[in-house]
Protein backbone atom coordinates (compact mmCIF):
# COMPACT_ATOMS: atom_id res chain seq x y z
CA UNK A 1 0.00 0.00 0.00
CA UNK A 2 1.80 3.49 -1.16
CA UNK A 3 1.95 6.19 1.54
CA UNK A 4 0.23 8.91 1.04
CA UNK A 5 2.21 12.50 1.73
CA UNK A 6 0.67 15.30 2.79
CA UNK A 7 1.95 18.69 1.90
CA UNK A 8 3.41 20.83 5.30
CA UNK A 9 1.55 23.52 6.29
CA UNK A 10 2.97 26.63 7.03
CA UNK A 11 1.73 28.85 10.03
CA UNK A 12 2.15 31.91 11.61
CA UNK A 13 5.05 32.48 14.80
CA UNK A 14 4.65 33.88 17.64
CA UNK A 15 8.10 32.40 19.65
CA UNK A 16 6.61 28.78 18.25
CA UNK A 17 4.71 28.11 15.65
CA UNK A 18 1.44 29.24 15.75
CA UNK A 19 -1.77 28.12 14.15
CA UNK A 20 -4.37 30.86 14.57
CA UNK A 21 -8.42 31.72 14.54
CA UNK A 22 -8.88 30.97 10.60
CA UNK A 23 -9.07 28.44 8.71
CA UNK A 24 -8.27 29.17 5.10
CA UNK A 25 -5.19 27.56 3.81
CA UNK A 26 -3.93 28.18 0.31
CA UNK A 27 -1.41 25.76 -1.83
CA UNK A 28 2.03 26.58 -1.98
CA UNK A 29 3.52 26.17 -5.95
CA UNK A 30 7.08 24.37 -6.74
CA UNK A 31 6.97 27.03 -9.91
CA UNK A 32 9.29 24.20 -11.30
CA UNK A 33 6.91 21.39 -11.54
CA UNK A 34 3.54 23.13 -10.78
CA UNK A 35 3.07 21.13 -8.01
CA UNK A 36 2.08 21.68 -4.21
CA UNK A 37 4.86 21.91 -2.24
CA UNK A 38 3.14 23.49 0.71
CA UNK A 39 0.83 24.71 2.12
CA UNK A 40 -0.02 27.88 4.37
CA UNK A 41 -2.69 29.22 6.79
CA UNK A 42 -4.05 32.68 6.19
CA UNK A 43 -4.80 35.00 8.89
CA UNK A 44 -7.83 37.04 10.37
CA UNK A 45 -7.77 40.21 12.05
CA UNK A 46 -7.99 38.23 15.07
CA UNK A 47 -4.77 35.73 14.51
CA UNK A 48 -2.88 39.08 13.39
CA UNK A 49 -4.23 40.88 16.56
CA UNK A 50 -2.60 37.82 18.65
CA UNK A 51 0.52 38.24 17.16
CA UNK A 52 1.06 41.71 17.19
CA UNK A 53 0.30 41.46 21.25
CA UNK A 54 2.83 38.81 21.25
CA UNK A 55 5.33 41.08 19.74
CA UNK A 56 3.79 43.94 21.75
CA UNK A 57 4.44 41.92 24.78
CA UNK A 58 8.37 41.17 24.37
CA UNK A 59 9.23 44.56 23.27
CA UNK A 60 9.10 46.40 26.63
CA UNK A 61 11.77 43.85 28.41
CA UNK A 62 13.73 43.56 24.47
CA UNK A 63 13.82 47.54 24.36
CA UNK A 64 15.45 47.84 27.80
CA UNK A 65 17.83 45.02 27.13
CA UNK A 66 21.39 46.07 27.14
CA UNK A 67 23.00 46.69 23.91
CA UNK A 68 25.78 44.00 24.59
CA UNK A 69 23.04 41.17 25.26
CA UNK A 70 21.35 42.84 21.69
CA UNK A 71 24.90 42.46 20.13
CA UNK A 72 25.84 39.02 21.01
CA UNK A 73 21.95 37.22 19.85
CA UNK A 74 22.91 38.94 16.64
CA UNK A 75 26.55 37.41 16.52
CA UNK A 76 25.06 34.29 17.20
CA UNK A 77 22.34 34.32 14.44
CA UNK A 78 25.28 35.61 12.27
CA UNK A 79 27.07 32.48 12.69
CA UNK A 80 23.97 30.01 12.60
CA UNK A 81 22.83 31.73 9.41
CA UNK A 82 26.34 31.10 7.48
CA UNK A 83 26.35 27.96 8.67
CA UNK A 84 23.01 26.56 7.28
CA UNK A 85 22.32 28.99 4.65
CA UNK A 86 21.92 26.11 1.68
CA UNK A 87 19.20 24.85 3.39
CA UNK A 88 17.72 28.43 2.96
CA UNK A 89 18.77 28.84 -0.61
CA UNK A 90 16.70 25.28 -0.91
CA UNK A 91 13.81 26.28 0.11
CA UNK A 92 13.98 29.22 -1.64
CA UNK A 93 14.52 27.69 -4.87
CA UNK A 94 11.78 25.12 -4.04
CA UNK A 95 9.01 28.01 -3.52
CA UNK A 96 10.59 30.70 -5.47
CA UNK A 97 12.12 28.86 -8.81
CA UNK A 98 15.30 30.99 -9.05
CA UNK A 99 18.56 28.71 -9.09
CA UNK A 100 20.36 27.86 -6.34
CA UNK A 101 23.27 29.43 -6.85
CA UNK A 102 21.25 32.70 -7.13
CA UNK A 103 18.90 31.67 -3.96
CA UNK A 104 22.61 31.17 -2.33
CA UNK A 105 23.79 34.80 -3.64
CA UNK A 106 20.68 36.26 -2.41
CA UNK A 107 21.21 34.30 1.08
CA UNK A 108 24.38 36.00 1.39
CA UNK A 109 23.45 39.74 0.33
CA UNK A 110 20.82 39.26 3.10
CA UNK A 111 23.73 38.16 5.81
CA UNK A 112 25.29 41.50 4.85
CA UNK A 113 22.59 43.32 6.87
CA UNK A 114 22.77 41.18 9.66
CA UNK A 115 26.94 41.44 9.59
CA UNK A 116 26.17 45.72 9.81
CA UNK A 117 23.25 44.90 12.46
CA UNK A 118 25.92 42.98 14.79
CA UNK A 119 27.74 46.76 15.34
CA UNK A 120 24.29 48.26 16.81
CA UNK A 121 26.54 49.36 20.10
CA UNK A 122 28.04 51.46 17.64
CA UNK A 123 25.58 52.86 15.44
CA UNK A 124 23.53 53.77 18.51
CA UNK A 125 26.08 56.06 19.91
CA UNK A 126 24.67 59.69 20.75
CA UNK A 127 26.38 62.60 21.21
CA UNK A 128 27.22 64.34 24.44
CA UNK A 129 28.19 67.97 24.99
CA UNK A 130 29.37 69.65 28.48
CA UNK A 131 28.74 73.07 29.51
CA UNK A 132 26.80 74.56 26.69
CA UNK A 133 25.53 76.86 29.77
CA UNK A 134 26.79 77.46 33.08
CA UNK A 135 26.60 73.59 34.85
CA UNK A 136 24.28 72.34 32.01
CA UNK A 137 24.96 69.52 29.51
CA UNK A 138 23.10 68.15 27.08
CA UNK A 139 23.33 64.34 25.39
CA UNK A 140 21.40 62.77 22.76
CA UNK A 141 19.94 59.46 22.78
CA UNK A 142 18.28 56.87 20.48
CA UNK A 143 15.28 54.33 21.93
CA UNK A 144 13.49 52.03 19.96
CA UNK A 145 9.67 52.49 18.80
CA UNK A 146 8.08 49.24 20.18
CA UNK A 147 6.67 46.87 17.44
CA UNK A 148 7.42 47.32 13.97
CA UNK A 149 6.39 45.62 11.02
CA UNK A 150 7.98 43.83 7.29
CA UNK A 151 5.95 43.25 4.54
CA UNK A 152 8.42 41.77 2.13
CA UNK A 153 7.70 40.39 -1.27
CA UNK A 154 8.28 36.99 -3.69
CA UNK A 155 10.84 37.93 -5.06
CA UNK A 156 13.55 37.61 -2.01
CA UNK A 157 11.91 36.11 0.75
CA UNK A 158 15.13 35.59 2.78
CA UNK A 159 17.04 39.21 1.35
CA UNK A 160 14.80 41.77 1.94
CA UNK A 161 13.10 40.72 5.40
CA UNK A 162 17.28 41.00 6.33
CA UNK A 163 17.37 44.09 5.16
CA UNK A 164 14.62 45.13 7.47
CA UNK A 165 14.31 43.49 10.74
CA UNK A 166 18.30 42.43 12.10
CA UNK A 167 18.73 46.33 12.18
CA UNK A 168 14.94 47.00 14.08
CA UNK A 169 15.77 44.04 16.23
CA UNK A 170 19.38 45.27 17.39
CA UNK A 171 17.69 48.73 17.66
CA UNK A 172 15.16 46.89 20.42
CA UNK A 173 12.13 46.30 18.52
CA UNK A 174 9.78 43.42 18.47
CA UNK A 175 9.08 42.61 14.49
CA UNK A 176 6.00 41.44 12.85
CA UNK A 177 6.83 39.88 9.68
CA UNK A 178 4.23 39.33 6.79
CA UNK A 179 6.23 37.29 4.16
CA UNK A 180 4.66 36.98 0.49
CA UNK A 181 2.23 33.64 0.47
CA UNK A 182 3.71 32.79 -2.44
CA UNK A 183 7.19 31.42 -1.05
CA UNK A 184 5.95 31.91 3.03
CA UNK A 185 8.69 29.12 4.39
CA UNK A 186 11.87 30.79 4.32
CA UNK A 187 10.10 32.91 7.03
CA UNK A 188 9.48 30.11 9.81
CA UNK A 189 13.27 28.79 8.93
CA UNK A 190 14.53 32.24 9.63
CA UNK A 191 12.15 32.47 12.87
CA UNK A 192 13.44 29.18 14.27
CA UNK A 193 16.95 30.18 13.55
CA UNK A 194 16.11 33.51 16.02
CA UNK A 195 15.03 30.99 18.69
CA UNK A 196 17.67 28.82 18.49
CA UNK A 197 20.56 32.19 18.78
CA UNK A 198 18.53 32.74 22.11
CA UNK A 199 16.10 35.73 20.74
CA UNK A 200 13.53 35.71 23.41
CA UNK A 201 9.72 34.65 22.46
CA UNK A 202 8.12 37.26 20.78
CA UNK A 203 10.65 39.95 19.07
CA UNK A 204 10.88 38.18 15.65
CA UNK A 205 6.89 36.92 14.92
CA UNK A 206 5.78 35.69 11.77
CA UNK A 207 1.96 36.71 10.34
CA UNK A 208 1.35 34.57 7.11
CA UNK A 209 -1.86 35.39 5.01
CA UNK A 210 -2.94 37.82 2.48
CA UNK A 211 -4.14 41.13 2.22
CA UNK A 212 -6.04 40.80 5.35
CA UNK A 213 -2.91 40.43 7.14
CA UNK A 214 -1.67 43.36 5.63
CA UNK A 215 -4.30 45.97 6.45
CA UNK A 216 -4.37 44.33 9.69
CA UNK A 217 -0.62 45.74 10.33
CA UNK A 218 -1.14 48.48 8.92
CA UNK A 219 -3.79 49.68 11.28
CA UNK A 220 -2.57 47.89 14.58
CA UNK A 221 -2.53 50.70 17.12
CA UNK A 222 0.87 48.72 18.26
CA UNK A 223 2.66 48.75 15.14
CA UNK A 224 4.75 52.11 15.45
CA UNK A 225 6.34 51.54 11.69
CA UNK A 226 6.06 50.05 8.56
CA UNK A 227 8.45 48.84 6.19
CA UNK A 228 6.98 47.64 2.65
CA UNK A 229 8.71 45.98 -0.67
CA UNK A 230 6.84 45.93 -3.78
CA UNK A 231 4.93 47.27 -6.65
CA UNK A 232 4.38 51.35 -7.18
CA UNK A 233 0.56 50.67 -6.93
CA UNK A 234 1.07 48.55 -3.53
CA UNK A 235 3.70 50.90 -2.42
CA UNK A 236 1.99 53.87 -2.50
CA UNK A 237 -1.19 52.14 -0.49
CA UNK A 238 1.11 50.99 1.85
CA UNK A 239 2.42 54.52 2.24
CA UNK A 240 -1.02 56.41 2.27
CA UNK A 241 -2.94 53.78 4.23
CA UNK A 242 -0.41 53.55 7.36
CA UNK A 243 0.50 57.28 7.24
CA UNK A 244 -2.93 57.77 8.03
CA UNK A 245 -2.98 55.93 11.30
CA UNK A 246 0.28 57.73 12.43
CA UNK A 247 2.50 55.34 11.70
CA UNK A 248 5.83 56.60 9.91
CA UNK A 249 6.45 54.19 6.82
CA UNK A 250 9.41 53.61 4.14
CA UNK A 251 7.68 51.54 1.12
CA UNK A 252 10.03 51.11 -1.95
CA UNK A 253 7.88 50.59 -4.89
CA UNK A 254 9.02 49.67 -8.37
CA UNK A 255 11.36 50.22 -11.04
CA UNK A 256 12.43 50.51 -14.85
CA UNK A 257 15.93 50.39 -14.78
CA UNK A 258 18.40 51.60 -17.82
CA UNK A 259 21.72 50.56 -18.82
CA UNK A 260 23.14 53.14 -20.92
CA UNK A 261 25.77 52.09 -23.01
CA UNK A 262 28.29 54.76 -24.79
CA UNK A 263 30.21 54.19 -27.50
CA UNK A 264 33.52 53.97 -25.86
CA UNK A 265 32.73 51.18 -23.78
CA UNK A 266 33.71 47.48 -24.00
CA UNK A 267 31.07 45.98 -26.01
CA UNK A 268 31.91 42.60 -25.30
CA UNK A 269 31.77 43.56 -21.05
CA UNK A 270 28.48 45.48 -21.77
CA UNK A 271 26.80 42.53 -23.05
CA UNK A 272 27.72 40.39 -20.73
CA UNK A 273 26.37 42.34 -18.15
CA UNK A 274 23.58 43.41 -19.89
CA UNK A 275 22.19 39.82 -20.19
CA UNK A 276 23.47 38.90 -16.77
CA UNK A 277 21.16 41.81 -14.95
CA UNK A 278 18.40 41.70 -17.71
CA UNK A 279 17.67 37.58 -17.12
CA UNK A 280 19.04 36.59 -13.81
CA UNK A 281 16.32 35.24 -11.45
CA UNK A 282 13.99 35.33 -14.67
CA UNK A 283 14.31 39.07 -14.48
CA UNK A 284 11.62 39.54 -11.37
CA UNK A 285 14.09 41.47 -10.01
CA UNK A 286 13.57 45.46 -8.98
CA UNK A 287 17.17 46.28 -9.58
CA UNK A 288 16.72 43.56 -12.86
CA UNK A 289 18.05 45.98 -16.29
CA UNK A 290 14.93 46.07 -18.25
CA UNK A 291 15.78 48.63 -20.73
CA UNK A 292 19.10 48.85 -22.87
CA UNK A 293 19.82 51.99 -24.02
CA UNK A 294 22.67 52.22 -26.87
CA UNK A 295 24.21 55.20 -27.76
CA UNK A 296 25.68 56.29 -30.70
CA UNK A 297 26.58 53.38 -33.98
CA UNK A 298 27.39 50.76 -31.52
CA UNK A 299 23.95 49.30 -31.16
CA UNK A 300 23.83 46.94 -34.06
CA UNK A 301 27.23 45.74 -32.84
CA UNK A 302 25.86 45.13 -29.43
CA UNK A 303 22.82 44.00 -30.29
CA UNK A 304 24.12 41.16 -31.76
CA UNK A 305 26.46 40.07 -28.30
CA UNK A 306 23.21 40.18 -26.79
CA UNK A 307 21.12 37.98 -29.02
CA UNK A 308 24.40 35.52 -28.85
CA UNK A 309 24.39 35.38 -25.44
CA UNK A 310 20.64 35.09 -24.61
CA UNK A 311 20.07 32.18 -26.98
CA UNK A 312 22.85 30.40 -25.15
CA UNK A 313 21.39 30.61 -21.67
CA UNK A 314 19.56 27.22 -20.46
CA UNK A 315 16.08 28.26 -18.68
CA UNK A 316 14.74 24.64 -16.46
CA UNK A 317 14.89 24.07 -12.80
CA UNK A 318 16.84 26.10 -10.64
CA UNK A 319 18.04 22.71 -9.08
CA UNK A 320 19.38 21.23 -11.89
CA UNK A 321 22.49 23.76 -13.02
CA UNK A 322 20.51 25.78 -15.46
CA UNK A 323 21.02 29.50 -15.59
CA UNK A 324 17.54 30.73 -15.39
CA UNK A 325 14.59 28.95 -13.18
CA UNK A 326 10.74 29.52 -14.15
CA UNK A 327 8.49 32.83 -13.33
CA UNK A 328 6.97 32.38 -9.91
CA UNK A 329 3.52 31.44 -10.69
CA UNK A 330 1.06 30.47 -14.00
CA UNK A 331 -0.66 33.94 -13.94
CA UNK A 332 2.86 36.15 -13.49
CA UNK A 333 3.72 33.75 -16.61
CA UNK A 334 0.78 34.18 -18.07
CA UNK A 335 0.58 38.20 -17.82
CA UNK A 336 5.06 38.25 -18.70
CA UNK A 337 4.37 36.47 -22.27
CA UNK A 338 1.20 39.35 -23.02
CA UNK A 339 3.77 42.02 -22.83
CA UNK A 340 6.51 40.04 -25.61
CA UNK A 341 2.67 39.95 -27.68
CA UNK A 342 2.16 43.80 -27.28
CA UNK A 343 5.59 44.61 -28.06
CA UNK A 344 5.33 42.19 -31.03
CA UNK A 345 2.24 43.88 -31.99
CA UNK A 346 3.44 47.40 -31.29
CA UNK A 347 6.35 47.22 -34.15
CA UNK A 348 8.92 46.16 -31.69
CA UNK A 349 12.12 43.73 -33.18
CA UNK A 350 11.84 40.49 -31.36
CA UNK A 351 15.28 39.66 -32.02
CA UNK A 352 15.31 36.72 -28.96
CA UNK A 353 11.60 34.52 -28.47
CA UNK A 354 11.17 33.42 -25.06
CA UNK A 355 7.67 32.53 -25.43
CA UNK A 356 8.06 28.51 -26.11
CA UNK A 357 11.57 27.24 -24.82
CA UNK A 358 13.53 24.25 -24.33
CA UNK A 359 13.18 23.62 -20.76
CA UNK A 360 15.67 21.08 -18.50
CA UNK A 361 12.52 20.68 -16.30
CA UNK A 362 9.03 19.51 -15.53
CA UNK A 363 6.73 20.50 -18.66
CA UNK A 364 3.92 21.90 -15.65
CA UNK A 365 6.63 24.37 -14.88
CA UNK A 366 5.68 27.81 -15.42
CA UNK A 367 8.22 28.39 -18.28
CA UNK A 368 9.64 31.44 -20.25
CA UNK A 369 12.68 32.24 -21.88
CA UNK A 370 14.91 34.92 -22.22
CA UNK A 371 13.25 37.58 -24.37
CA UNK A 372 14.89 40.06 -26.24
CA UNK A 373 13.71 43.22 -28.17
CA UNK A 374 15.42 45.86 -30.39
CA UNK A 375 13.86 49.15 -31.67
CA UNK A 376 11.95 50.03 -29.06
CA UNK A 377 10.13 53.28 -28.10
CA UNK A 378 9.11 54.74 -25.20
CA UNK A 379 5.22 55.01 -25.99
CA UNK A 380 5.36 51.16 -26.29
CA UNK A 381 3.74 49.45 -23.38
CA UNK A 382 6.82 46.76 -23.01
CA UNK A 383 9.16 50.34 -22.13
CA UNK A 384 6.10 52.22 -20.23
CA UNK A 385 5.28 48.80 -17.92
CA UNK A 386 7.33 47.38 -14.84
CA UNK A 387 7.12 43.87 -16.87
CA UNK A 388 8.94 42.19 -13.80
CA UNK A 389 10.31 38.78 -16.41
CA UNK A 390 13.09 37.95 -18.65
CA UNK A 391 12.40 40.77 -20.99
CA UNK A 392 15.01 43.12 -22.13
CA UNK A 393 14.51 45.87 -24.32
CA UNK A 394 17.04 48.00 -26.60
CA UNK A 395 16.03 51.72 -27.20
CA UNK A 396 18.50 53.44 -29.33
CA UNK A 397 19.77 57.15 -28.80
CA UNK A 398 22.05 59.73 -30.80
CA UNK A 399 24.18 60.87 -27.98
CA UNK A 400 24.95 61.18 -24.61
CA UNK A 401 21.97 63.82 -23.36
CA UNK A 402 19.22 62.18 -25.35
CA UNK A 403 19.96 59.27 -23.24
CA UNK A 404 19.82 61.16 -20.08
CA UNK A 405 16.62 63.04 -21.35
CA UNK A 406 15.18 59.40 -21.67
CA UNK A 407 16.02 58.29 -17.98
CA UNK A 408 15.09 61.13 -16.56
CA UNK A 409 11.22 61.26 -18.20
CA UNK A 410 10.32 57.65 -17.01
CA UNK A 411 8.45 58.36 -14.08
CA UNK A 412 10.82 55.16 -11.79
CA UNK A 413 14.18 55.98 -10.35
CA UNK A 414 15.40 53.09 -8.94
CA UNK A 415 18.35 51.98 -10.47
CA UNK A 416 20.30 52.92 -13.50
CA UNK A 417 23.80 52.22 -15.00
CA UNK A 418 26.04 53.33 -17.13
CA UNK A 419 28.68 51.90 -19.29
CA UNK A 420 31.83 53.89 -20.74
CA UNK A 421 35.79 53.87 -20.12
CA UNK A 422 35.19 57.61 -19.62
CA UNK A 423 35.85 59.34 -16.27
CA UNK A 424 34.82 62.79 -17.53
CA UNK A 425 31.40 61.11 -19.03
CA UNK A 426 30.53 59.35 -15.86
CA UNK A 427 31.13 61.86 -13.33
CA UNK A 428 28.71 63.72 -15.26
CA UNK A 429 26.12 60.90 -15.28
CA UNK A 430 26.13 60.61 -11.53
CA UNK A 431 25.54 64.33 -11.36
CA UNK A 432 22.34 64.71 -14.40
CA UNK A 433 20.68 61.46 -13.49
CA UNK A 434 18.09 61.72 -11.36
CA UNK A 435 17.83 58.09 -10.12
CA UNK A 436 18.88 56.89 -6.30
CA UNK A 437 20.80 54.43 -7.14
CA UNK A 438 23.69 54.67 -9.90
CA UNK A 439 26.13 51.74 -11.37
CA UNK A 440 29.05 53.06 -13.20
CA UNK A 441 30.07 49.78 -15.10
CA UNK A 442 28.26 47.79 -12.56
CA UNK A 443 24.49 46.71 -13.89
CA UNK A 444 22.96 46.02 -10.43
CA UNK A 445 24.36 48.94 -8.27
CA UNK A 446 22.39 47.17 -5.37
CA UNK A 447 24.66 48.93 -2.26
CA UNK A 448 26.20 47.15 0.67
CA UNK A 449 24.55 46.94 3.81
CA UNK A 450 26.53 50.18 5.11
CA UNK A 451 24.68 52.04 2.74
CA UNK A 452 21.26 52.66 2.07
CA UNK A 453 19.10 51.17 -0.48
CA UNK A 454 16.15 53.05 -1.99
CA UNK A 455 15.06 54.70 -5.51
CA UNK A 456 14.13 58.09 -6.14
CA UNK A 457 10.04 59.29 -7.73
CA UNK A 458 7.71 56.32 -8.07
CA UNK A 459 10.10 53.88 -6.60
CA UNK A 460 9.68 55.09 -3.29
CA UNK A 461 7.04 56.03 -0.19
CA UNK A 462 8.72 57.53 2.60
CA UNK A 463 11.30 59.81 3.29
CA UNK A 464 14.08 56.80 4.73
CA UNK A 465 15.58 54.24 2.29
CA UNK A 466 16.80 50.80 3.34
CA UNK A 467 19.52 49.73 6.19
CA UNK A 468 22.63 51.46 6.37
CA UNK A 469 22.28 54.86 8.71
CA UNK A 470 19.02 55.46 6.93
CA UNK A 471 17.38 51.91 8.53
CA UNK A 472 19.09 52.84 12.10
CA UNK A 473 17.31 56.43 11.81
CA UNK A 474 13.84 54.61 10.97
CA UNK A 475 13.95 51.70 13.25
CA UNK A 476 14.44 54.87 16.26
CA UNK A 477 13.71 57.75 17.67
CA UNK A 478 15.99 60.80 18.83
CA UNK A 479 15.61 61.93 22.35
CA UNK A 480 18.00 64.79 23.89
CA UNK A 481 18.22 65.53 27.15
CA UNK A 482 19.68 68.94 28.66
CA UNK A 483 20.61 68.64 32.49
CA UNK A 484 21.77 70.78 35.53
CA UNK A 485 23.67 69.22 38.85
CA UNK A 486 23.41 72.10 41.30
CA UNK A 487 26.69 72.15 43.55
CA UNK A 488 25.30 71.51 46.57
CA UNK A 489 27.67 73.46 48.11
CA UNK A 490 26.39 77.10 46.37
CA UNK A 491 23.96 79.02 47.12
CA UNK A 492 20.61 77.31 46.32
CA UNK A 493 18.07 79.08 43.95
CA UNK A 494 18.99 81.99 41.32
CA UNK A 495 15.75 83.58 41.66
CA UNK A 496 12.96 83.63 38.87
CA UNK A 497 13.13 85.03 35.41
CA UNK A 498 10.37 84.41 33.12
CA UNK A 499 12.63 85.36 29.51
CA UNK A 500 12.92 82.59 27.49
CA UNK A 501 16.04 80.61 28.35
CA UNK A 502 19.36 82.05 27.18
CA UNK A 503 22.98 80.30 27.32
CA UNK A 504 25.53 82.19 29.47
Amino acid sequence: MLAIMTAPTVTHWTGTPYVGHADRVEDVINPATGRVSARVRYADVETANAVVSAAELAARDWGRSSLTARSRVLFRFRELLDARKEELAAIITREHGKILADALGEVSRGQEAVEFACGIPHLLKGAYSEGVSTGIDVHSKRQPLGVVGVISPFNFPAMVPMWFFPIAIAAGNAVVLKPSEKDPSASIWLAELWREAGLPAGVFTVLQGDKVAVDALLEHPAVKAISFVGSTPIARYVYERASSYGKRVQALGGAKNHMVVLPDADLDVAADQAVSAGFGSAGERCMAISVLVAVGPIADGLVARIADRTRSLRTGDGTRGTDMGPLVTRAHRDRVASFVDAGEAAGAELVVDGRAPQVDGDSSGFWLGPTLFDHVTPDMEIYTEEIFGPVLSIVRAGSYDEAVRLVNANPYGNGVALFTSSGTAARAFERDVEVGMVGVNVPVPVPMAYYSFGGWKQSLFGDQHAHGTDGVQFFTRGKVVTTRWNDPAAKPGGGLELAFPQNR
